[in-house]
Formats: structure tokens, C-alpha cells, sequence
């Protein structure tokens, strides 16, 4: 788990701290969680870091997703997908204008396959975190990853 943010801490990242109880709620580990600068080559070293370990299935980015200068994860992290997973942030999307409105348009939310391995960019609130782990990521990953790893 990486919360890419250039103010968050681990006392103040409320998110990062929501995605590791639904995870372990869910019967999962948090092998690895991480701050990050909102920076191209922070965020690129910490997702080489993290597909090159042995105990990591799936990566959540958390922030960076929108559309401000700052926000870099997508671009960084899209271009690494051996195959993307365009419906992750369709659905998020369509899911989010039901809780946020049109502002939903602005969330570049993505998922892709590199390795075997699962990565899922999300925004860095509350709400998307809830949404996206609640309704999509943790009904969907298990799935994902057998059949990518088969």
C-alpha cells in the first residue's frame, strides 16, 4: 500500500490508515505501507520495489489520481501495465457520480496487471477509499490474480 502525497504522515494519513483496516477486515496482509512524495521517481522506485518482492500480490496507490500539475501516479504508473484494466475505473467512476456528483469526471482511477501482479491507483479520500476497496478491489482481486497467475 503507497499513499503518494507531498503532506500526508503515517499519523496523519487517515486514508492509508482506512485501507489497512479493510484489508486486514477482509482476511489480508499489508506486507508493505509507504508515504511517498507526489514525485515521477519516487513513485516509479516504490512500484519497481514492490513488484520485485516476493510476498506482494497487489499494490494500492492512494492519491495522486486527479488532475492538478502535482498529480502524477496515473502517468507514472499507467505506462508500466502489461495489460490495464480500463472497467476498474470505469465502474469506479460511474460508482463516484452517484456519491460526488459530476465532480467524478476529474478521478483518473486505474488498475492494470505488471508480473502477475495486480496495481490499483485510487484517490486519496476517504470516500473513494471506501468505494473502491468496499464495492471493487476487495470482491475483485482474488479473481484477478488467478487468472493472471495461471
Amino acid at each position: 500500500m503507497v499513499t503518494v502525497s507531498d503532506t500526508r504522515t503515517k499519523d496523519t494519513d487517515t486514508s492509508g490508515a482506512l485501507i489497512t483496516e479493510l484489508v486486514h477486515n477482509a482476511g489480508h496482509r499489508v506486507v508493505s505501507y509507504n508515504i511517498v512524495k507526489d514525485d515521477k521517481e519516487e513513485i516509479l522506485t516504490e512500484a519497481r520495489t514492490l513488484l520485485s518482492s516476493n510476498n506482494v500480490q497487489a499494490i494500492i496507490f492512494c492519491g495522486g489520481t486527479g488532475i492538478s500539475a502535482r498529480d502524477d501516479t496515473i502517468d507514472v504508473i499507467k505506462p508500466i501495465f502489461h495489460k490495464e484494466l480500463p472497467g476498474f475505473g470505469e465502474i469506479f467512476r460511474v460508482m463516484s457520480l452517484e456519491d460526488i456528483g459530476s465532480a467524478a469526471i476529474m478521478s483518473r482511477a486505474t488498475a492494470g496487471v505488471v508480473d502477475g501482479k495486480v496495481i490499483f491507483c485510487i484517490p486519496g479520500s476517504r470516500g473513494a477509499v471506501k468505494l473502491a476497496l468496499g464495492k471493487l478491489i476487495l470482491e475483485e482481486c482474488g479473481h484477478i490474480l488467478w487468472e493472471v497467475q495461471r
